[in-house]
């Protein structure tokens, strides 16, 4: 998983984690132009009609402006997504997300639909019809979200404004005089930031759309470690910590943080006591018993578009509740293979219990597990050049997840590098708790979150110049997360999980993203208590009771975003057998790859047209 980039609205993120986004409320949720009058707004593929003459050329260039002019509002919308993409616009604020600036960009982003409606997308060559299509399905995104009120939950259990504030120091990575006043003035800016996020809450509250209270029993805990008596010690103030820039003096350096120290005591901490105030006593308090998303207004409808958004195609919650129980017992069947190999006496149920209690397969420490995952991935690199013909530029690293979210936090997740290239991606490994993270996943894990999976495909997007901003600050769950849930299939033939315990470690992964398509409409479509979900994933994976419990909050919190990874897997794995038929012993895996990657993240139908066209273009 990774977070969410990512422009990172709660409705793109893909995914994953977090970061600071006028997306949770704005670049994505945005607007309060709301309710019955969201309900005109057309559906992707309707409204104006094309013109009656055909002009490839004008509509290519109509396309561009509109591109153009998408992506600087999208820019000003969200400040922070400025900074990710090195534009030197909005870096001394963060997003306006009061009322009247989300209800001006839903009015905008309206508009930017209707204009885009007016082209002949047939008429448009091969790229520009991809471009197309993922602006349509982008602003018909955003409107969607208004549609149903989701701009009114801007927070998840482990998602936020609250969660993804401290990371600013990594964000926006100060090194010059402008840079720390830039910094300074974004300290200063949250409270009015926090305060915006609180008001949509509330409003929230007063609509009946609220998050489940049981998915927040402990978001006291991701709040309380902001809320500091002494300035120098929040997180926030660590930039000043580090040595003082070369070619600043230290008259500057002192007032710069002395400015620091004054934002974080009028702003920053009483931001959080005052978010934490809220949380304890009027929004947990408010929050909805029930945990289904059909339990909120057009609750049923809602949740079938979070289907069709997080997969990309036309399917049923119920279509995919019974894909997943038919992979849950595919990969079933090969766990008790396995489990038959090593000779283990008792039955299913008795080897995933022996897994996640035995300690011979956790680490003792920290050190432990993290050179064990250097290890893995210094590996993985070796093997890159067999299987891609096209690798990144950019470099990754290993980190710890910060001990503020640990706690909430799945066992790893990858955070992008940045687009001027001075920021590398990196994968996040959690090391709280070690009884929770057994060793014999890191393999799938590391292939998942790192290389092939996340940095490779993300990396190599980020470095497509060629490409539209837009384009390369689009992400598709079903794409972004299906391209690395195969990369840990793929990791088999790359010469990993020669030994039983880290095959079986594979299975139980994979097994977990089949459970996905199950609790995930069992819980939002078929009316799923917490328990039975709990229970049917402790049945068919060997993850750790804690793992799972953290896992089926976040469905509960997030509705749909979990269908992505295996349906994703599931096309890719489709394609590639595909292309083997047709090609034989024409097939180069390494050209199925860069093709896969080609063009970035893509809505799986358009994936399937180009490795069709592909194919095709093969064999001739």
């Amino acid at each position: 998983m990774f977070p969410r980039i990512r422009i990172s609205d709660l409705f793109y993120q893909l995914s994953k984690p977090r970061r600071l986004s006028s997306g949770q409320a704005s670049l994505l949720l945005g607007g309060l132009v709301l309710g019955a009058a969201v309900g005109f707004f057309p559906a992707v593929g309707e409204g104006a009609e094309p013109a009656n003459s055909p002009n490839p050329r004008r509509d290519v260039a109509a396309l561009q402006d509109l591109l153009d002019e998408v992506w600087d509002a999208e820019l000003v919308a969200d400040p922070l997504l400025a900074t990710d993409a090195a534009d030197p616009r909005g870096q001394d604020h963060l997003a306006d997300d009061s009322v009247e600036a989300i209800s001006e960009r839903t009015t905008q982003r309206a508009e930017f639909l209707k204009r885009l409606d007016g082209l002949d997308a047939q008429a448009l060559p091969g790229p520009q019809k991809i471009e197309l299509e993922i602006l349509k399905r982008r602003l018909q995104g955003q409107l969607d979200q208004v549609r149903f009120s989701a701009h009114l939950i801007p927070i998840t259990n482990r998602e936020g404004f609250h969660i993804t504030f401290p990371e600013l120091p990594r964000i926006m990575q100060p090194k010059s005089k402008l840079d720390f006043e830039n910094y300074n003035s974004r300290l200063a800016d949250f409270r009015r930031y926090a305060e915006q996020q609180v008001a949509l809450l509330r409003l929230g509250l007063e609509r009946g759309v609220t998050l489940p209270a049981v998915v927040l029993r402990e978001v006291d805990d991701q709040i309380s470690p902001h809320v500091v008596d002494d300035p120098a010690e929040s997180l926030l103030y660590q930039p000043y910590k580090d040595p003082r820039p070369a070619g600043m003096s230290e008259t500057e350096w002192d007032t710069l943080a002395a400015q620091a120290i004054d934002a974080i005591e009028t702003s920053v901490v009483p931001a959080y006591r005052d978010f934490q105030k809220f949380m304890r006593e009027d929004y947990v308090p408010g929050c909805r018993g029930s945990i289904a998303a059909r339990a909120l207004p057009e609750g049923q409808a809602y949740y079938a578009n979070r289907v069709r958004w997080f997969t990309t195609i036309d399917v049923s919650a119920d279509e995919v509740h019974q894909i997943g129980l038919q992979e849950v017992a595919r990969i079933r069947a090969e766990m008790e293979s396995v489990r038959e190999s090593v000779s283990f006496e008792g039955d299913l149920d008795a080897f995933l219990t022996f897994l996640r209690t035995d300690p011979q397969f956790y680490a003792k420490t920290p050190g432990e597990l993290l050179r064990e995952v250097a290890y893995i991935l210094k590996k993985a690199d070796g093997k890159l050049p067999e299987f891609f013909g096209k690798l990144p530029r950019t470099p990754y690293g290993i980190r710890e997840v910060p001990s503020y979210v640990a706690p909430q936090t799945t066992s790893a997740y990858y955070w992008p590098s940045s687009a001027d290239g001075k920021r590398a991606g990196f994968y996040y490994i959690n090391t709280y708790n070690l009884s929770a993270r057994p060793l014999y996943q890191l393999e799938s894990l590391s292939m998942h979150e790192a290389v092939p999976g996340h940095h490779l495909q993300l990396a190599l997007q980020t470095e497509m110049q060629d490409l539209h901003p837009i384009r390369r600050y689009s992400d598709f769950t079903a794409f972004i997360e299906g391209w690395a849930l195969y990369c840990e299939w793929l990791g088999k033939e790359m010469g990993f999980y020669t030994d039983p315990y880290q095959e079986f470690g594979r299975l139980s992964m994979e097994a977990w993203r089949a459970c996905r398509l199950v609790v995930d409409t069992g819980i939002h479509h078929k009316g799923w208590t917490r328990k039975q979900a709990i229970d049917f994933m402790t049945e068919n994976t060997a993850l750790s009771r804690h793992n799972i419990v953290a896992e089926v909050d976040r469905y509960i919190a997030w509705p749909g975003q979990a269908l992505g990874y295996k349906m994703g897997e599931l096309k890719i794995r489709e394609l590639r057998a595909k292309a083997e038929q047709a090609l034989g012993d024409d097939f180069q895996i390494r050209d199925f790859h860069d093709q896969v990657l080609a063009v970035g993240s893509i809505p799986l139908p358009v994936l399937e047209q180009r490795i069709d066209a592909w194919i095709a273009a093969q064999k001739q």
